[in-house]
């Protein structure tokens, strides 16, 4: 059994570009970090940042290009492919996620859709570390499947 698959939650870091094939199909291109915090043995904090190339292709790639900006938050979920060209008798390599699903953050520097007001937006938790879960018990008759 063989198993690709690519999940990255990160923000962009450019707005995206978008092209089209020969064939007309849309394609958008886009960058994303992720950060990474750790201690050290010697317990000093650590940071790093991965970069990742993201390619969507058709309807979610006008999508994206059309609503993504630098600097917001997203899910992308897809499969990790290397393509190899030549330049200048040069081999050139890169590896990116070719995109199956893009999920939207929230907009940077932003409270989000905008569509709930500041009294039904929902606390942030003091800590990164700690979830805020709902008071409310949840009814099982209330779900619909």
């Amino acid at each position: 059994m063989y198993l690709n698959k690519a999940l990255i939650i990160g923000n962009l870091t450019r707005d995206p570009e978008q092209r089209a094939l020969p064939s007309g199909i849309a394609v958008t291109s886009f960058s994303v970090a992720t950060n990474r915090v750790w201690n050290d043995k010697d317990g000093k904090r650590q940071e790093s940042a991965d970069y990742h190339n993201i390619v969507v292709f058709g309807r979610q790639a006008e999508t994206c290009a059309q609503y993504l900006k630098k600097g917001q938050n997203v899910l992308v979920e897809g499969r990790i492919q290397t393509r190899s060209w030549e330049q200048n008798g040069e081999k050139k390599y890169r590896t990116e996620i070719v995109a199956d699903r893009v999920q939207f953050g929230p907009k940077a520097g932003g409270s989000g859709s905008g569509s709930q007001s500041d009294a039904e937006a929902p606390q942030q938790s003091s800590s990164d570390n700690e979830i805020e879960y709902p008071q409310d018990e949840i009814n099982p008759e209330d779900i619909p499947f």
